[in-house]
């Protein structure tokens, strides 16, 4: 095994193309996934143990989010568990990349870990809506609406981003990646995983917290929409 210095310097001419990729995405959360990935290799870790450690930050801030008490000190906490678990997230694809290519069964424990992530995370929601209605100003029931209807939009687009590229035929050999556009990055911030980590900063503000995270459910379910169009115009040009 080699250097975290020579896993960096390999690891900068293995990345993923950044067209679609949000501004967060391409300069906070890959970068720090490189470095981590680089960490791993020099620690001799698989990528599925690093998808394992992913993991393991993610649901103990899911857990944090659903049975803690709402405070400023558990929404750092909770915000740094999310986030340190995306940075992983990250870095089991490029440290599988840098040990010459990852296998069908790590990409499938990615995904579920990351299906399972999503999923829960709006669970833990609902549930602090439904523990805290005084915190949270939500005693009208039809708050808890908002961490379902979040659940949904995120859950669609992410298996019919997923499902699109899987059914969208693979650029031939050689063929150079699309320039990634700063504006579409910048346009994607919204429904970036780590900017919506951020708002759980504001968990301990009580309707901060609650009107943020409904804003972002809005701005997902929109998007959702010019998604599932531009996705279905797609693939409506494949031929079967």
């Amino acid at each position: 095994m080699g250097t975290i210095g020579t896993a960096l310097t390999e690891l900068r001419s293995a990345q993923k193309s950044a067209k679609g990729v949000s501004l967060y995405s391409r300069f906070v959360n890959r970068p720090v996934g490189r470095y981590l990935a680089a960490g791993a290799y020099a620690c001799r870790l698989t990528p599925n143990q690093v998808t394992l450690i992913s993991a393991a930050f993610s649901f103990a801030a899911v857990a944090g989010a659903a049975l803690g008490t709402p405070t400023w000190t558990l929404g750092l906490l909770i915000w740094l568990g999310l986030a340190v678990g995306f940075a992983f997230d990250s870095a089991d694809g490029q440290l599988a990349r840098l040990r010459g290519g990852g296998s069908a069964a790590g990409e499938w424990l990615d995904h579920v870990v990351d299906s399972a992530k999503i999923t829960a995370l709006h669970v833990a929601v609902l549930i602090a809506f439904y523990r805290h209605p005084g915190h949270f100003g939500t005693a009208d029931d039809l708050w808890l609406l908002v961490p379902l209807g979040f659940q949904l939009a995120a859950v669609v687009t992410f298996f019919g981003g997923l499902l699109t590229e899987k059914l969208k035929p693979r650029p031939a050999p050689g063929t150079p990646a699309q320039a990634p556009s700063t504006v579409r990055s910048l346009a994607l911030l919204p429904v970036d995983h780590g900017v919506f980590c951020l708002v759980f900063v504001l968990i301990g503000a009580g309707p901060a917290f609650r009107w943020a995270y409904t804003a972002l459910g809005a701005v997902s379910a929109l998007f959702l929409v010019a998604f599932l169009a531009k996705w279905f115009r797609e693939l409506s040009a494949v031929p079967r």
